[in-house]
């Protein structure tokens, strides 16, 4: 007795390609679409007990899908094989920013300073990579890269730190009745300073790190008006 309807055109499966499939099916990181494309392949290519290969129906049921969607990846995959299941390009407005580009935008941003200053700033990458300061912008937030900021770190070895502290924070909050509290540090003199330890680098997510001591290598004075 011959099943109604359109006669559905064997998959034919390779090894190679049953193999790859079920690969996909169990691999536990990466796409859960691809895994499901995988699934509906092998379920299609099973044979129910008419000699007929499994109706879409059957299938879609299975797997908790739509017969169109078994029906549109089947027809995928007899087109153009394992090839036929990866994700078609969008349409939309092409790249014009290569990978390369992205690449040599990232390693200036870690392995190098501009001339005359201390630190990248968009428009200096901008003008340094041909690139635009927009497009250097969402690459660095892409990526967590924030080159304008600098944090200081220290780990204190001296044991009565935390009574230091204390007592200097209580000042602040708390001062003698009728007195004036000052915080007087170095503005007179420009020191020519080097950090006591190497500077981390920065990374992703996390501002370059410099401690917050140093190593005095001379002074000068720098007299202005404003």
């Amino acid at each position: 007795m011959t099943r109604p309807g359109p006669k559905l055109v064997p998959l034919d499966l390779t090894a190679v390609e049953r193999a790859e499939l079920g690969r996909w099916v169990r691999r536990r990181k990466g796409a859960q679409d691809m895994a499901l494309r995988a699934r509906l392949i092998l379920a299609c290519e099973a044979v129910g007990e008419d000699g007929f290969p499994v109706s879409t129906k059957t299938v879609a049921d299975k797997n908790g899908v739509t017969r169109e969607t078994v029906s549109k990846w089947r027809k995928r995959f007899l087109a153009d094989r394992l090839a036929g299941l990866e994700d078609e390009p969008r349409p939309g407005r092409p790249r014009t920013v290569l990978d390369e580009q992205v690449a040599d935008l990232i390693a200036r941003t870690w392995e190098s300073k501009p001339e005359n200053a201390t630190h990248w700033s968009t428009r200096s990458m901008a003008k340094k990579t041909g690139l635009s300061q927009s497009t250097v912008a969402r690459v660095w937030r892409a990526f967590g890269l924030q080159p304008h900021r600098s944090e200081t770190f220290k780990l204190s070895t001296d044991p009565f730190f935390v009574d230091k502290v204390h007592d200097v924070v209580g000042l602040y909050l708390d001062p003698p009745e009728r007195a004036l509290v000052l915080c007087v540090d170095e503005k007179s003199q420009i020191q020519a300073l080097d950090r006591s330890q190497p500077v981390l680098p920065m990374m992703p997510g996390v501002p370059e790190r410099t401690t917050h001591d140093y190593v005095r290598a001379g002074t000068t004075t720098l007299f202005a008006a404003f």
